[in-house]
């Protein structure tokens, strides 16, 4: 399957969350059988000569895809969440959001020191959420190998602001003009 097969698998909802935007739903991408195993693959081809120890998924689509990355690695998954959201102990980070902070965290612990790590969301827009747990891994001292998504915004300009503060990111989609 083509990327342009993929990319012609994810809906654009227009006006979502607010008019003048135009809302990339990869929900439709995760539905196709064909093209989820496809996705999954291609992601895999990128992550796999960075030999990672973990992936970690961004709260809420990341966890779909980079769980399916981890089992297709054999490697573990680690989730970072909102606040609130884990049982145990929890380190974490704020962050500014366009209209206000939020709050990412993980397990205490379950990122080592000198832990490897993909991270792992199906798009980048702003890359504000991207960039805060980014920094929280590096604040546990895990390296981050790449910053890695289904889909980039290129003209929100998240991917460049990773890149912009030392993680390497890539986007197997792009989608112009929005």
């Amino acid at each position: 399957m083509s990327i342009d097969s993929l990319t012609g698998l994810i809906r654009t909802i227009p006006d979502f969350p607010k008019p003048g935007i135009q809302f990339r739903d990869v929900t439709t991408l995760l539905a196709d059988g064909a093209g989820f195993a496809e996705l999954v693959e291609r992601l895999a081809s990128v992550a796999r000569p960075l030999d990672p120890d973990l992936i970690v998924g961004i709260e809420a689509r990341g966890f779909i895809l980079g769980a399916a990355l981890a089992a297709a690695l054999g490697k573990g998954f680690v989730p970072v969440r909102k606040a609130g959201k884990l049982p145990g102990r929890t380190v974490g980070i704020d962050y500014v959001l366009e209209y206000g902070t939020d709050r990412l965290e993980l397990h205490e612990g379950q990122v080592p020191p000198d832990t490897r790590v993909i991270l792992v969301d199906d798009l980048i827009a702003t890359g504000g959420t991207a960039l805060a747990a980014a920094q929280l891994l590096r604040e546990q001292g895990a390296s981050v190998l790449m910053a890695l998504f289904a889909v980039d915004l290129p003209d929100l300009g998240g991917k460049a602001l990773l890149e912009a503060d030392g993680v390497a990111a890539q986007a197997l989609i792009a989608f112009e003009g929005d």
